[in-house]
Formats: C-alpha cells, sequence, structure tokens
C-alpha cells in the first residue's frame, strides 16, 4: 500500500497502538506513536499527533496523560470491558463444560484482544474446576447460530437426535427418526445448552441438548402453536426440571431440616413458602418440580432430612426405588 494511502489511516493505526500498548498502568510516548506509524508506512509530526489525540478525546476515547520522569506518557484508560469483566468472562468460558477446547482458546484469544497487551497476561489463567470435561462437538455453535436464526424467523428445525453407546460414540435414536419441531428457546442449564420446542406430534414442550443434534436443518415451514409459549417461563421450566430430565409435573410437599433452607432457596427460589413445623427443628414446602428418578435422586441424595410429604405416588415411587437400591446391596 502507497504511504499516501497509508496516511489516511493515521487516527486507525493510533487507536491500535493506544488499545493494545496501554492501559491505567502503562502510557506511551510521542516518539512511540512515531515509530510505531513510521513502521507502518505513516510520517507523523509531534504536533499533528498532539492534536490526533486530542481529536480521539473529543469523539470519547478516554485518553489521559501523565507525566513522568520529564517524559509525558499517553494512556487509554478505559475500554467497553474493564480487566474484571474480561477476567469473569474468561472463567465463565473455561468452566463451561458445553464449550470444546479448541474453541476455548479461540474465544480466550478474542476476550484479549479488548484488553491491553499488559492486562491480557493476567486473562491467560487456567480455571481449575473439578472433572472438568469438555464437550467434543465443533458443530454445537454452528447449530446454536442456526437455531437463533430459526427462532427469529419463526421457522421450524429439523434434525436427528443421538445417544452415547458402549464405544462413547453418538449414535441417532429411534433409527435415526427426523424430528421437527416449533424452536421457542435456547437456554444453558446444568452446564449444557437446550434448545425449548414445541413438539406437535406429541402435543407438549420438550427440550433437546444442542450437542446431541445431528444434521440440523431450518425448515421454510413457519412454525405453529406459537401461543403455547405465550406465557411460557424458561426460568420456572428449568427450576422445575432436574437436570433437564422431563416428567410429569406437580407440587410436591416437603418436610425438610433447618439447616438445609438454604438448599431448598438455591434451588427452587426465595419465592416458595417456608411453612415452620411445630417441632421448631424442620420446616413444609411446595414446590412445583417434573417428577423424574433425577430428582428422586436428588431428595434421596439430600438423605434423611428430607421427607416427602405427598403425593402418595411419588411417596410410593420413593419406596420402590429406596427398596431397589437395598435389593442391590444385601
Amino acid at each position: 500500500m502507497a504511504k499516501s494511502s497509508n496516511q489516511k489511516l493515521k487516527l486507525i493505526y493510533l487507536v491500535d497502538k493506544l488499545m493494545r500498548d496501554t492501559d491505567e498502568n502503562h502510557g506511551i510516548t510521542i516518539s512511540d506513536m512515531i515509530s510505531y506509524l513510521e513502521a507502518n508506512g505513516i510520517k507523523a509530526e509531534r504536533k499533528s499527533l498532539y492534536d490526533d489525540v486530542a481529536l480521539l478525546t473529543d469523539y470519547g476515547y478516554d485518553i489521559i496523560s501523565e507525566k513522568k520522569n520529564r517524559k509525558t506518557y499517553y494512556k487509554m484508560v478505559s475500554r467497553d470491558f474493564e480487566l474484571a469483566e474480561l477476567k469473569l468472562l474468561v472463567d465463565s468460558v473455561q468452566s463451561a463444560k458445553f464449550i470444546t477446547t479448541k474453541k476455548t482458546e479461540e474465544l480466550i484469544k478474542k476476550l484479549e484482544s479488548l484488553a491491553s497487551k499488559h492486562q491480557a497476561v493476567e486473562l491467560q489463567r487456567q480455571v481449575h474446576v473439578l472433572n472438568r470435561v469438555k464437550n467434543v462437538n465443533e458443530k454445537i455453535y454452528l447449530y446454536v447460530d442456526k437455531l437463533h436464526s430459526a427462532i427469529h424467523k419463526g421457522c421450524k428445525v429439523s434434525f436427528q437426535y443421538t445417544s452415547w453407546n458402549l464405544k462413547k460414540e453418538l449414535v441417532p435414536k429411534h433409527n435415526g427418526k427426523e424430528y421437527i419441531v416449533n424452536p421457542f428457546s435456547l437456554t444453558w442449564d446444568d452446564e449444557n445448552y437446550y434448545l425449548i420446542a414445541y413438539d406437535e406430534l406429541e402435543e407438549k414442550v420438550k427440550h433437546f441438548r444442542v450437542d446431541k443434534m445431528l444434521d440440523l436443518e431450518e425448515l421454510e415451514q413457519q412454525s405453529s402453536n406459537i401461543e403455547v409459549f405465550g406465557k411460557f417461563d424458561i426460568a420456572e421450566y428449568s427450576k422445575k426440571t432436574f437436570g433437564m430430565f422431563g416428567g410429569d409435573h406437580c407440587t410436591v410437599k416437603l418436610k425438610v431440616a433447618n439447616y438445609l433452607v438454604g438448599v431448598i432457596l438455591d434451588r427452587f427460589g426465595k419465592e416458595v413458602m417456608i411453612i415452620p413445623a411445630k417441632d421448631g427443628e424442620h420446616f413444609t414446602v411446595n414446590v412445583e418440580v417434573a417428577l423424574s428418578d433425577q430428582f428422586i435422586g436428588w431428595v434421596i441424595g439430600l438423605g434423611k432430612d428430607v421427607e416427602v410429604v405427598s403425593p402418595d405416588e411419588l411417596k410410593t415411587r420413593m419406596v420402590s426405588v429406596a427398596e431397589d437400591m437395598l435389593k442391590k446391596y444385601n
């Protein structure tokens, strides 16, 4: 590129230099700016750079000057994301199971570009999460994009759904059956991405793990039965559905030891009504859940200090599960 053409890019190169090399603790001098611009085929005079910095400041860039050892240093002291915010995003990306190792590295590199080179060093750290397993399905990002597009356009989607076999392979379920559903929303639950959709054949709302989808396609058919989602609350749906395993929804009454109140509030939210028991050591609470083996396992995992009071159907299932477990160990 000719120097005359590069000259028109002076302000862009200057912003690039300030963004990459400066922050609250590091600055550059006018001489540094001149050397950088000349290395990129741009001739710059000291006076013009004073004007350029003032122009960038007027535009909205947070650039300050600071004198140190008879030199004036210029710093870009604020960005769209503060360092603490970037650290939070990096931690989230590294600890998210549904993001593959390759994509994790790519995303962190992009996040580093939003900080100065000095701050980027602080972002190059490992978040250690016990037994962290990263997804291996690289298509998940393309599928998430496709699903967002279909939801925005109000179009149906088709796909095959898979499950793991003993060879550690994802294979299509139901002999490669094609699922056609009305997509409504994507949600992140239990460290996985799920599609919330309406299945017309079964006439009910269902959820599908995005990383277990195969051959996802956006269809030209417009979604129908959208009224189903008119008052649909995804947060409530996720709260009732343990581990995103489905089941018939019902109200369950639990008797719980007082010291476990935090566990109940963390799981079901502060909106649930806590009713102290007469013995002063327990409370009862009514919660809306999907009756699944995962919910039963959650209750059993809390031990003897949680008792199912109703419904009787669940109490019967609890007894059956407990007896089956006992038989295995006798």
